[in-house]
């Protein structure tokens, strides 16, 4: 193994083994809020709207929006994550220090992403394991599953990088959650099935890519989809190396974090 290869695995694990320190460490406001939101959407959707609903494409209501709420958390706290930790690097310029040593900054994005993408599945865990105490889960296609959901972490933990490189201000890392993620997660069919609206609206719902997400993760858990499952993977795949090429080029240049 050649010595920069090494020093690169080193970097590499150093970085993700703070990342996972920082919200572990802080486990009441990672890893406990989104349990409980979680919860309330189980109880309020789920058991009191959801019994006058009845089924929706052949499951109970509370079993088709269970696959929409896992993914809704993970996409939550993979972007917050990586958002707030690299904001943090960038406001008390210790990301200077990175960006000058010799470690690539290849390693440097990797190190992050995999920060962002350990807390959203570690949440995604905790909403699965809650969700089996309102009902019945049974996994269709374990492989798809756990590809989806990873790749769903991997984009979102990208986007979070480049909302913080171009972030100014603590009030600036809040804006795309709340005015884009947000809105986006509710149109995003978690809720509801996009066959129930009109034909312009279902065409206007096919640019929004968290529903893309949401259906091919909801097509592993449950085996039914507004989309085909390919075309989403594909979608996906297709954005998590756009997001990955121009998160690399805004570290390699500098942009946003040399003062």
């Amino acid at each position: 193994m050649s010595h920069e290869l090494a020093s690169n695995l080193t970097a590499l694990y150093t970085i993700v083994h703070r990342e996972a320190r920082r919200f572990l460490r802080i486990w009441p406001q990672t890893l406990l809020p989104p349990a409980i939101t979680m919860v309330l959407y189980f109880v309020i959707f789920g058991n009191l709207i959801g019994s006058r609903i009845g089924e929706m494409d052949g499951f109970s209501y509370m079993q088709y929006i269970v696959p929409g709420l896992i993914m809704m958390s993970v996409i939550t706290n993979a972007y917050s994550n990586v958002v707030s930790s690299f904001f943090s690097a960038k406001f008390q310029r210790s990301i200077e220090e990175l960006l000058v040593s010799p470690v690539s900054p290849h390693t440097i994005l990797i190190g992050f992403v995999m920060g962002g993408v350990m807390r959203g599945l570690m949440v995604a865990v905790i909403v699965t394991l809650l969700s089996l105490f309102f009902t019945e889960l049974t996994v269709h296609h374990l492989g798809i599953t756990v590809f989806v959901i990873t790749l769903t972490a991997v984009v979102f933990s990208l986007g979070g990088f480049i909302n913080a490189v171009f972030a100014r201000s603590f009030d600036d890392i809040s804006i795309v959650p709340s005015f884009v993620l947000t809105p986006l997660t509710y149109l995003g069919g978690v809720f509801y099935s996009i066959s129930l609206l009109g034909e312009f609206w279902q065409k206007l719902s096919l640019a929004n890519p968290i529903l893309h997400m949401v259906n091919a993760f909801r097509y592993g858990i449950l085996g039914v989809s507004d989309i085909a499952p390919d075309t989403a993977i594909a979608f996906m795949l297709a954005t998590a190396v756009a997001l990955y090429a121009f998160s690399a080029r805004l570290l390699i240049s500098g942009r946003g974090m040399r003062q």
